[in-house]
């Protein structure tokens, strides 16, 4: 491989940027014992992390970051943490989608997800089942 940085995991879909961080956001606020900051900083610091992530990260640090919203939606799922089930199942959607994704490119990155593959599948099932029928995206 030349010393050209790898951006093929950028093209897999719009969606994490797009709705990741409102969705994540909520979830760290729900988290935080009393909030010192309103739940639009809080939502635009995260935008601004997906997207450092996007233009200067990698693809390892892009699916370490995915893994940090794996845990929060599983801990809402599993409710071993507080947070809004529906912003749980938007993010878990959006992460199963991309994941699933990953076996159409070259590398690791789709084994090295399957454990947290299993993991949202069961947490969307519960979450799915918590929010009002047919709710999702």
């Amino acid at each position: 491989m030349s010393g050209r940085r790898r951006l093929d995991w950028l093209g897999l879909t719009p969606e994490p940027e797009r709705e990741l961080p409102t969705a994540v956001a909520a979830l760290r606020a729900s988290s935080c014992t009393a909030p010192t900051r309103p739940p639009q900083d809080l939502a635009t610091t995260e935008r601004r992390r997906v997207e450092r992530l996007i233009l200067r990260g990698s693809r390892h640090s892009w699916l370490r970051y995915l893994a940090e919203v794996t845990d929060l939606v599983t801990g809402v799922a599993a409710g071993s943490r507080a947070g809004d089930a529906a912003a749980a199942l938007l993010a878990g959607e959006v992460v199963l989608d991309h994941h699933r994704m990953l076996i159409g490119l070259p590398g690791p990155g789709y084994g090295r997800t399957a454990q947290d593959r299993a993991a949202l599948e069961s947490a969307v099932r519960s979450l799915r089942t918590r929010t009002s029928k047919g709710a999702g995206r």
